[in-house]
């Protein structure tokens, strides 16, 4: 049987793959795992759920808080709230475990349930496994007064807001932004941790109707952001996603300012506030090469890790680091945060303009974002990609055309016969001429069948 979790939770079409029965089921076996087997003999667990405004969070939520209480979890219902949210009020909370319904960034036919462990933070695979393997044994039956209660966690918003406005080194007076909540979680904390820091706000995006969640708004559509921020004259944009997990910018003049950029920024704020542990950022493998050069120029490390927010927050846990994230908006402040916060991120961004009284664009030029080609070669041997010698040799002769001003990265797709050949260089053309150079090679080497897929 394929693996339920991948890898950030359990995802797929609502009423589909994310049925009623299979919430609840995932639900009984969490209370097992993340509850009964983790708290003293005799405590009750306790559990924070929380869920984006897409439609089929209303029974997925329902199915998950019954088989919670039916197994003997009481559960706090904090309602519609950011993924981050989530991770923060199980740790204030004290709870044992949360559970988080959403899909991310993903449209709104789609649904996901992923679990938090204590402190907020996010399941390792063991404990990802030690669930699925719950499922198939049968689910506690407590009876009487020994099944869960569930109520409302009537102030869970308001200790967010208090949490993230508690982060910021200074007030953000002056500053006008529009932000685009994607018809999602952030919808109504968002505007108002903005508005009460002391910003003037354009809000954009912010009215769910339980469909529109993503759909030509947020992190992964931003040309209504910079058609925005450009129309009210604005110092600023911030956009999230549906979960409000990311975060991407758009400067004064509309021009976006990702990931990364952010990361450079960030990461040159705290170390001269004398606050970068270990003056350590961590990135994944798809961080653009521009990051390197900036942070290597900067006086600070990267330490590299596998692409996803889950590989990151295990880098940065081993080493102890407090800053890290992905090229798609996805930044972790540990100082603050368990879990990548698009608001968060976004408050930091507009209190390091707010305080320096520096654009945003002239911000994030500190670093050049190189041009970078990524092409998804289908239809081939994703693990013979290492072995091959032909493409071996084309990797090499492409590494030594760009020198240090360019990378080649070959990664295989964990899940399908897929390696996707990125290419970075200084100029647009080379990028493109070596990166579908690399990709025939590929092609050619390591076809599954004879045509394209």
């Amino acid at each position: 049987m394929a693996r339920l979790f991948g890898t950030d939770g359990v995802r797929g079409k609502a009423n589909v793959l994310i049925t009623p029965q299979l919430a609840m089921q995932l639900a009984q076996a969490a209370a097992v795992v993340l509850g009964f087997e983790q708290v003293p003999h005799g405590k009750r667990p306790v559990a924070v759920v929380a869920r984006d405004p897409r439609i089929s969070g209303d029974f997925i939520s329902a199915a998950i808080e019954a088989g919670l209480a039916a197994s003997g979890v009481d559960v706090f219902d904090a309602g519609v709230l950011p993924t981050p949210a989530a991770a923060y009020l199980v740790a204030d909370l004290g709870a044992d475990f949360g559970v988080m319904i959403s899909a991310s960034h993903n449209a709104a036919p789609d649904n996901g349930i992923k679990f938090l462990a204590r402190g907020g933070k996010k399941l390792d695979d063991a404990l990802e496994d030690a669930i699925e393997a719950e499922m198939e044994r049968e689910p506690r039956r407590p009876v009487a007064g020994d099944v869960g209660r569930v109520q409302r966690f009537a102030d869970a918003e308001d200790r967010y807001v208090v949490h993230l406005l508690g982060t910021l080194p200074n007030q953000l007076n002056g500053l006008k932004v529009v932000l685009d909540c994607a018809h999602g979680a952030a919808s109504g904390c968002s505007p108002e941790v903005f508005s009460t820091a002391g910003a003037e706000v354009v809000v954009i995006g912010a009215d769910p109707d339980g469909l529109n969640i993503n759909d030509g708004y947020g992190s992964t559509h931003l040309q209504n952001l910079q058609a925005a921020v450009l129309a009210h004259g604005a110092d600023l944009g911030i956009a999230h996603d549906g979960d409000a997990d990311r975060c991407l910018a758009v400067d004064h003049e509309g021009t976006v300012v990702d990931g990364d950029q952010i990361m450079a920024i960030m990461a040159t704020t705290l170390k001269d506030q004398g606050k970068l542990k270990d003056n350590t950022l961590v990135a994944t493998v798809m961080s653009n090469l521009g990051l390197k050069i900036a942070m290597r120029e900067a006086g600070i490390e990267i330490r590299e890790t596998g692409v996803g927010d889950r590989y990151v927050l295990e880098a940065m846990r081993d080493g102890a680091f407090n800053l890290g994230g992905e090229q798609s908006g996805h930044v972790i402040f540990a100082d603050y945060a368990t879990t990548g916060d698009g608001v968060l991120t976004g408050l930091q961004i507009a209190a390091r303009v707010a305080g320096t009284g520096r654009t945003l664009k002239d911000l994030a030029g500190m670093m050049t974002v190189l041009p970078q080609v990524l092409i998804n070669v289908k239809g081939v041997d994703r693990a013979a990609v290492g072995h091959n010698p032909a493409v071996a040799a084309a990797v090499l002769e492409a590494e030594i055309e760009l020198g240090e001003s360019g990378r080649v990265l070959l990664r295989p797709s964990g899940t399908e016969p897929v390696v996707r050949v990125m290419v970075e260089a200084q100029d647009q053309a080379a990028a493109d001429s070596i990166a579908r150079r690399l990709a025939d090679v590929v092609q050619g080497e390591l076809a599954l069948t004879p045509h394209l897929a």
